[in-house]
């Protein structure tokens, strides 16, 4: 697929927040140097609306935020939620003491990094709350509501909260508002073709020419069913029979829907899916209050549409009426601009930094094997391992992109990059454990997606607090990273056996405790092999978490990528110890 990027693609979200916001900047101002930006004309005195996601769905999260919509946006790597520090920065740029709640799509990267933003909010002394959007009803079960993806129903969402923000509503009612919104709204796609993920090569799923897949996810996440190609009638049909089913929707309902283009849609055909859904909405009785038709919510140039629908009462309808403006979406009258062009302040244009793939140098305290790890030696072997994680930025990608969204390698090799940035300005550091707690944190602040808590926990949560200690051996080791699977399972919930990066690390955690009474090398040599076995392992489960979850028994056969990466770590360490 042809795309308009530059030649460094790893910079294509900074690049297009910088562009956005300098269209627009009557009406925002960037946080800093973050990927994220504030309304410049945001009511004060009132409760604050922060919402964010990952990019390469625009106009959702950036194209929503306004008059009597959201204050802040939090923007993520393409396909990926936006790392803790970014969504906090923004809550702390729009709180005005009368609390901030979050609202996100239901992904786990979201869920991850949003929880740990509000620890941060709540720790500053911030009240706190979130609403997950979980609209996409073919993504699970009823009875499991809240493992659904939030996709279009997020505007909806957005524009009821925005309004009980913006009418001064206590905070408690404001959230109550928002849940309101998001538990009277259902969602369904249908995708014709994939989108491509900047920098990747090959699409995120594949799709004949001849046939269309119900249910399909935002970021390509398989549906509920496959079939050939049909009119529109009967394809708008299929859906909405599945959309009155779960909201057992029944004449004289009210509701306001939306036809949201995905990527490539034209209008032309989105105006015939809204007469088809028209003419079976009004022939069962259905009073529809209001319809959007255009395009909210998509990924990249990915082919199809989506219809969700809402059902209103008169209180939603107070909030759903509300005038709103920004470039993207407006209600009522509205419209005006926040300040004159002659007052607008002069921004001095972002600059990038090239990508790091220049290898660091690499010093060992001696020659041949390491039998205990010295400051220096843990900073240098970090550095070996983000090295070596970011030249397999490739084979992560491929290995991400049979099951995934194929961004792991893309984050991975980011986070890593950033923890060198860091470990690179630590050459007199003499706390073993302080060097691995600032590449932990580094990849945490920095990645995104649900890999950027797991991973920076990897080397933060087994590190962070400990007396600080200027030489490692292998027991210290192992009882950092038994602290640190206690932590990430903690946080993610995952076992062995549901296909994820524990996997790999359990096994490996497991060797490292029978072998840490040895030396340093035969211990990480167990670790190794657990956690090759572990990686290998995951070819033989069917995904509990991720993106992967939706395929059911059509993952079984492929490695998971996170487990992967945890044996390519361990393989750094051992590499290093070694001295080969």
């Amino acid at each position: 697929m042809k795309k308009i990027l530059n030649a460094d693609v790893d910079h294509v979200v900074e690049e297009m927040l910088a562009g956005y916001l300098s269209a627009y900047r009557r009406y925002y101002k960037r946080i800093g140097e973050y990927n994220a930006f504030t309304y410049k004309g945001h009511r004060k005195d009132k409760v604050a609306l922060v919402i964010g996601g990952g990019s390469g769905h625009e106009p959702l999260f950036s194209g929503y935020c306004g008059a009597g919509l959201a204050d802040g946006v939090a923007c993520g790597n393409i396909c990926a939620s936006p790392n803790p520090e970014l969504i906090y920065e923004t809550a702390k740029a729009v709180d005005q003491g009368k609390g901030v709640l979050f609202i996100y799509g239901c992904y786990a990267g979201d869920n991850l990094n949003f929880d740990m933003a509000e620890e941060l909010c709540r720790a500053d002394g911030m009240k706190t709350a979130h609403v997950r959007v979980w609209d996409d009803c073919a993504s699970a079960p009823k009875e499991r509501i809240t493992d659904r993806r939030g996709i279009a129903g997020d505007v909806f969402v957005i524009k009821a909260a925005g309004a009980a923000c913006d009418a001064g509503l206590a905070f408690d009612e404001v959230v109550r508002i928002a849940e309101k919104a998001r538990d009277n709204i259902n969602t369904i796609g249908l995708a014709t073709s994939p989108g491509t993920l900047p920098g990747n090569d090959k699409p995120t799923f594949e799709l004949p020419d001849d046939e269309v897949e119900f249910g399909m996810g935002l970021h390509g996440e398989p549906g509920i069913e496959r079939t050939k190609l049909k009119p529109a009638d009967e394809l708008v049909g299929r859906m909405y029979a599945e959309l009155k089913a779960e909201m057992n929707l029944k004449e004289g309902d009210e509701i306001a829907v939306l036809v949201n283009g995905l990527g490539s849609t034209p209008l032309l055909e989105l105006n015939i899916v809204y007469y088809d859904l028209h003419r079976l909405m009004a022939a069962d009785g259905l009073k529809v209050y209001d319809a959007e038709v255009k395009t909210y919510c998509t990924c990249m140039e990915m082919g199809g549409f989506s219809i969700t629908v809402l059902k209103l009462d008169e209180e939603l309808k107070r909030y759903y009426d509300a005038p709103c403006y920004s470039p993207y979406y407006a209600k009522g009258e509205l419209t005006g601009a926040v300040s004159e062009p002659g007052d607008m302040e002069e921004e001095e244009e972002t600059e990038f930094d090239e990508a790091d793939v220049k290898e660091a140098e690499i010093v060992r305290s001696k020659e041949g094997e390491l039998t205990e790890l010295n400051a220096a030696d843990a900073r240098n072997m970090l550095l070996y391992i983000a090295d070596k994680i970011i030249a397999g930025k490739p084979y992560l990608t491929e290995i991400d992109s049979v099951i995934g969204d194929g961004d792991h390698g893309i984050g991975m090799a980011g986070g890593m990059q950033k923890a060198k940035k860091k470990l690179l300005r630590m050459e007199d550091e003499t706390n073993a454990y302080a060097v691995f707690e600032t590449a932990g944190n580094a990849m945490l602040m920095s990645m995104g997606g649900a890999s950027g808590v797991i991973f920076g926990s990897l080397f933060l949560a087994g590190a962070k607090g400990m007396k600080p200690k200027e030489v490692l051996t292998a027991a210290d080791l192992a009882k950092m990273e038994r602290m640190s699977l206690l932590a990430i399972q903690e946080r993610g919930k995952a076992e062995v056996g549901d296909k994820t990066m524990v996997d790999a690390l359990a096994p490996a955690v497991e060797a490292m405790e029978k072998a840490a009474s040895g030396s340093l090398l035969d211990m990480l040599k167990a670790a190794e092999e657990a956690a090759r076995q572990g990686m290998e392992d995951t070819k033989k489960y069917v995904a509990k978490f991720g993106r992967a979850k939706s395929l059911m028994e059509r993952a079984i056969g492929h490695q998971d990528a996170g487990a992967t990466s945890v044996w390519l770590i361990f393989q750094g360490m051992r590499e290093f110890v070694e001295g080969r």
